[in-house]
C-alpha cells in the first residue's frame, strides 16, 4: 500500500468515524448526558489511531518484507511453485542420491551431467554415493575439460515420511588454478628478486677479473694465465645465463595488468593468420582459423589474449614436427550460457596422462631446452582478463586446449 492509498483510507475511516461520533454524541446529550458522549469521542479517536498505525506500519515495509508476508499467505501449492524455482536456478549442482543412481534437481546439476562436461558418470555416482553425511569432501571427477575438483556436502533430510540424501556440489576448479598462479607468482617474484640481486655483482666482478688478468698477464705462466681466464670466462657466461633465464620468469611474475576494449573476434584471428599461417604452409600443412559469427566478441586485452594464442599455436608448431601434414586449427563460438570458447586443436604427438596435470605449472616442461614458461603465461594471461584455458583429452591424436570467458 503506498503513502497515497493509505491517506485515501484514512481520510475514509476518520469519516466514518465522525458520522459515527455525531450520531452517537446526539443520542448520548438526548440520552445519557455529555459525560456518556466525551467517552464515545476518545473511543472513536483511539480506533482511529490504531488504524493509522497499522496503515503506516503496512506502508513503512519494504517489499522484501511484503513479499514474505505474501508468500506466507498463499495456498500451499504456490509455495511449492516458489520452491521449485529457487532450487531450479540454484548456482550450485544439487543431487537426490538413490540406492541406485543420482538424480539431478536443478539446471545445474542438469549442466553437469550432459554431453561436454562429466565423462564418467558412474565414477561420480560412486563417488557421491559414498559421502559421509553432514561433512565437507573434495571430490574429483573427469571431463572434457579434463580433472575437476568440487566440495561436496551430503545431508539426509525426510520428505512425506521418506527418507532423502541431498548432495551439493560447489566447483572449486577455477578458483583453486587461480590461488595456485597467485602463488607461482609471488614465489616467482622473491626468487628471480633475489637470484638477480646475487647474479649481478657475480657478473661485474668476472668481467673485472678478467680485465685484470689480461693486464697482469705478463707477470704469470703462459698456462696460469690461461686457466684463469677459461675460469673467469666459465664464471661470466654462466652468470649471463642464469640472468637470461631469470629475466623470462620475471615477466611471468610482472604481467602488466590487461587493459579491456571490444573487440571483434574475426579481426583477433585475421591477425593470428596472418601471423603464424605462412610457417604453416612452408611445412606443408596448415592453420585455419574460424568464427561461429562475424559478430562475435569479446571485451578484454586483445593483446593480452593474441599473446596467449601465439603461445598456444607456437607449442602446437613444435608438437607437430613429425606430422607429414601439421595441421592447427582454431574456431570459435557462443555456448549455451552465452559464454564464448575458443578451440585449439592440433595433430602432433599430444600430452601423456601424466603431463596434463602439471603442464600450465611454472618451470615445469618436457622440453630439452624447455623453460617452463609458455603455458604458465597463458593461463596467466586468460585468468587476468576473465577467463580460463584447459587442457581437453582429444577424441584422435594430438592436443585440444579449450578456453572460455
Amino acid at each position: 500500500m503506498g503513502y497515497r492509498q493509505a491517506r485515501v483510507a484514512l481520510g475514509g475511516t476518520l469519516l466514518a468515524a465522525a458520522g459515527w461520533v455525531g450520531g452517537a454524541l446526539n443520542e448520548s446529550v438526548d440520552g445519557l448526558g455529555a459525560r456518556a458522549a466525551v467517552l464515545l469521542v476518545l473511543t472513536a479517536l483511539l480506533a482511529a489511531a490504531l488504524i493509522w498505525h497499522s496503515i503506516v506500519h503496512v506502508t513503512a515495509m519494504t517489499p522484501e518484507r511484503q513479499f514474505q508476508l505474501t508468500t506466507l499467505q498463499a495456498p500451499a501449492t504456490l509455495r511449492l511453485l516458489l520452491l521449485e524455482a529457487r532450487l531450479e536456478h540454484a548456482p550450485v549442482p544439487l543431487f537426490n542420491m538413490t540406492p541406485t543412481r543420482m538424480e539431478p534437481l536443478n539446471a545445474s546439476a542438469r549442466r553437469l551431467l550432459a554431453p561436454g562436461r562429466v565423462t564418467d558418470t558412474v565414477s561420480l555416482n560412486t563417488a557421491l554415493a559414498g559421502l559421509p553425511v553432514g561433512t565437507r569432501t573434495l571430490v574429483q571427477f573427469d571431463s572434457e575439460h579434463g580433472t575437476e575438483r568440487a566440495l561436496a556436502v551430503r545431508n539426509a533430510l525426510t520428505v512425506d515420511g521418506a527418507p532423502q540424501s541431498l548432495v551439493a556440489l560447489l566447483p572449486l576448479e577455477d578458483e583453486l588454478s587461480a590461488e595456485a598462479m597467485q602463488a607461482w607468482r609471488k614465489l616467482v617474484h622473491v626468487l628471480t628478486h633475489e637470484i638477480m640481486n646475487s647474479l649481478t655483482p657475480v657478473a661485474s666482478l668476472s668481467q673485472t677479473s678478467r680485465t685484470l688478468l689480461a693486464e697482469a698477464a705478463g707477470s704469470l705462466a703462459p698456462d696460469v694465465a690461461a686457466d684463469l681466464d677459461v675460469a673467469l670466462d666459465a664464471i661470466s657466461r654462466r652468470a649471463e645465463s642464469l640472468s637470461h633465464f631469470v629475466s623470462h620468469y620475471r615477466v611471468l611474475a610482472s604481467l602488466p595488468t590487461p587493459l579491456p576494449q571490444q573487440f571483434l573476434i574475426k579481426d583477433l584471428f585475421a591477425r593470428l593468420s596472418a601471423l603464424v599461417a605462412p610457417s604453416w604452409q612452408a611445412r606443408g600443412g596448415s592453420a585455419t582459423f574460424a568464427v561461429a559469427s562475424g559478430t562475435l566478441a569479446l571485451r578484454a586485452d586483445s593483446g593480452q589474449i593474441e599473446q596467449a594464442l601465439v603461445n598456444l599455436l607456437q607449442n602446437a608448431l613444435e608438437a607437430t614436427t613429425a606430422s607429414l601434414v601439421p595441421q592447427v586449427a582454431v574456431d570459435a563460438r557462443l555456448t549455451t550460457g552465452g559464454r564464448l570458447r575458443i578451440d585449439v586443436r592440433d595433430n602432433g604427438h599430444g600430452i601423456a596422462d601424466g603431463v596434463a596435470a602439471e603442464m600450465f605449472t611454472p618451470f615445469f616442461s618436457t622440453k630439452k631446452q624447455g623453460g617452463g614458461i609458455g603455458l604458465a603465461m597463458v593461463r596467466q594471461l586468460i585468468q587476468l582478463n576473465g577467463g580460463t584455458v584447459r587442457y581437453a583429452r582429444p577424441v584422435n591424436d594430438g592436443a585440444h586446449f579449450i578456453i572460455t570467458f
